[in-house]
């Protein structure tokens, strides 16, 4: 049998130009929005967690990029599991994980 994972991905977005297009994006690659959040969406993985997390970048830039924003950080769990958060660099395009300062 295989094994689901239970995704969550909470992006913070400044300056989005076009919601719905974003909107649209996100949920035709099979991120659900929560009802009541913004910018919080739901889904399910059957591939495995490295995987799924670079098909979480991958589609949240793409989403952004169609759409137009000025700044955008994004952090998602699976299976409850928190990830690190990650930032988008308008230098490289992508996004880039938050490195944690070691004390």
């Amino acid at each position: 049998m295989e094994e689901k994972l239970d995704v969550l991905v909470l992006l913070d977005v400044g300056g989005l130009e076009d919601k719905e297009k974003f909107n649209k994006h996100v949920k035709r690659e099979g991120f659900n929005p929560v009802e009541g959040e913004e910018f919080v969406y739901t889904a399910e993985s059957t591939t495995t967690t490295f995987s799924t997390k670079a098909y979480i970048l991958e589609v949240f830039k793409k989403g952004l990029q169609k759409s137009g924003f000025n700044d955008a950080n994004l952090v998602f769990l699976l299976n409850e599991t928190p990830y690190p958060p990650y930032y988008y660099d308008k230098t490289t395009n992508d996004f880039e994980e938050v490195k944690q300062e070691e004390n």
